[in-house]
């Protein structure tokens, strides 16, 4: 059993930056892929990031990569989401994520083990 609990959201203004941190609970956290996805108001869960359980692995959606990075501190139990020149499009609840497969999570949710209770990110133009 693993819990996620997200921190970070917040609102900010286009073109700024947030951190997200998600805190693990359970002694097998290095042993689970980490993901982001995010959920918009009226639209499906979509895919973020992903991270595998030694970090040597990451995966982005194409509409992040330069943007975002996502990292882990397998010590700490604590998967990260730096979001750098945020925009209006970018709104929506995040959502931590872990996954029984070391490569990281896979983009669809339906394949996701555990989920966090989400954070909002609302960013205004």
């Amino acid at each position: 059993q693993v819990q996620l609990v997200e921190s970070g959201g917040g609102s900010v203004q286009a073109g700024g930056s947030l951190r997200l941190s998600c805190a693990a609970s359970g002694r097998t956290f290095s042993a689970y892929g980490m993901g982001w996805f995010r959920q918009a108001p009226g639209k499906e869960r979509e895919f973020v990031a992903s991270i595998s359980a030694s970090g040597g692995l990451i995966d982005y959606t194409d509409s992040v990569k330069g943007r975002f990075t996502i990292s882990r501190d397998n010590a700490m139990n604590t998967v990260y989401l730096q979001m750098n020149s945020l925009s209006s499009e970018d709104t929506a609840v995040y959502y931590c994520a872990a996954a029984a497969m070391r490569l990281g999570v896979p983009r669809l949710p339906n394949a996701v083990n555990y989920w966090g209770q989400g954070t909002q990110v609302t960013v205004s133009s």
